[in-house]
């Protein structure tokens, strides 16, 4: 089975919202792409997650040495 792209989940799940959405199909099957729209809001989830614990920005120190430091998010941010 090939690897799933964040991408593809991403525009399935589109798909899955605006079929929903347009409220055509029977009970049974919006249950089952519900679930698959579940399934894959989760897979897109860890997949953020992932990329943002990879994320880091450069930082220019005095003497314009350059270096890596974690990246912040806002919601990371507890000052008012």
């Amino acid at each position: 089975m090939a690897e799933k792209k964040f991408e593809d989940a991403m525009q399935r799940l589109e798909e899955i919202v605006q079929g929903l959405e347009g409220g055509d199909l029977p009970l049974g099957d919006s249950l089952k792409v519900f679930e698959e729209g579940m399934d894959l809001a989760k897979f897109c989830s860890k997949e953020l997650e992932a990329a943002e614990k990879k994320v880091t920005l450069l930082v220019r120190e005095s003497g314009g040495k350059l270096s890596e430091a974690p990246f912040e998010s806002d919601g990371d941010n507890d000052a008012s």
